[in-house]
């Protein structure tokens, strides 16, 4: 009994003496462990008569129950002086200045693209998305482009294999979208995303580069609809006092074909190197859709009509920014990304 009242005298100096819940959870491990002091003298139980074992066993607990309550009291005193320490420690001195997150920006073809599909939403088209590995009766045949066509040449296509290839043309969305929806009409729609050509990268051409394709089919749809349509994007991509002009061309799913271009951005229509002295810059190509690309989608070409064009948002990117070479576009400099952030 002396052996017991000594392990609690010591063991309540013990809890009070903690300064930290760190140790106060050491001297619980210690005397109510499985193998602490307290344990070491129940072992002495078996040399005790009859009438000394339960007196003996209910002094044990009474021990670890008091021990067992003055630990909890300390917890309680140690964890709430922690919480204190804890926050004069890591007060925040909001007089101080903050540290500026290093925050992105968009993208330059991201605003581009951006810009013109609320420039299109806000007349009525909507937005429509295919696969960038697609399939050749899309990219070429609906297109009117069948296999043999000179016009496959033109457009060094990376093949995966006989019937699939990397899209070199958002058309290929265009003829996905009149198959869906026929005969059904009207369809306005522009098609952004990326295609693929195998082309020499330099200042001005990219083996991949972005593209926003639209398509108008309805009734009675006139050529003079699509010069309006166009001139109101230049306007709005590139000022108000810009011209547009349409030289004849040729495109195989349109007929007519045409290619745009716009007053020099420099020059004004003066003449600059820029412009090469010609007072214009061409931005897209477009025309009539070609009656073989109505029919085989099934249309009637006696009753639909529609135009279609095609915008190089590269190219949108270049006259619009003042860009150079396309490549900054694609180097992820963060410098060079950084001076848009003003136009955001």
């Amino acid at each position: 009994m002396e052996k017991l009242e000594t392990l609690r005298q010591e063991g309540i100096a013990k809890i009070e003496a903690c300064t930290s819940t760190k140790e106060l959870q050491d001297v619980r491990v210690l005397y109510l462990g499985k193998k602490g002091p307290i344990q070491e003298v129940m072992k002495m139980m078996k040399d005790l008569s009859p009438e000394e074992k339960p007196k003996f066993g209910q002094q044990v607990n009474e021990i670890k129950q008091l021990l067992a309550s003055k630990i909890e009291e300390k917890k309680v005193i140690l964890e709430e002086k922690e919480v204190n320490e804890k926050l004069i420690n890591e007060k925040i001195d909001i007089t101080l200045s903050g540290l500026k997150p290093n925050l992105g920006n968009l993208h330059p073809l991201i605003m581009v693209q951006q810009e013109l599909e609320d420039l299109f939403i806000g007349l009525g088209y909507e937005i429509a998305e295919g696969p960038e590995v697609e399939l050749d009766l899309y990219n070429f045949e609906r297109a009117n482009i069948p296999k043999g066509h000179p016009a496959r040449d033109m457009q060094d296509t990376f093949y995966i294999d006989a019937d699939r290839l990397l899209r070199t043309h958002t058309t290929a969305v265009q003829m996905r979208v009149l198959e869906e929806k026929a005969p059904s009409l009207p369809i306005k729609v522009v098609c952004p995303g990326k295609v693929y050509r195998r082309d020499d990268d330099d200042a001005t051409h990219s083996h991949q580069f972005t593209q926003l394709e639209g398509l108008v089919v309805g009734e009675k749809i006139r050529l003079s609809d699509l010069k309006g349509t166009l001139e109101l994007v230049a306007k709005k991509m590139f000022g108000d006092d810009k011209k547009i002009r349409f030289r004849p061309s040729y495109f195989q799913f349109t007929e007519p074909s045409v290619e745009v271009d716009v007053s020099c951005h420099i020059c004004g229509g003066k003449g600059c190197p820029t412009c090469k002295g010609t007072g214009w810059i061409e931005i897209l190509g477009a025309g009539m859709v070609h009656p073989n690309v109505l029919s085989m989608a099934g249309y009637d070409p006696k009753t639909a009509s529609g135009f279609a064009f095609g915008i190089g948002m590269e190219r949108v990117a270049l006259l619009k920014y003042g860009i150079d070479d396309i490549r900054h576009l694609y180097a992820n400099d963060v410098r060079f990304l950084k001076t848009f952030s003003r136009f955001e």
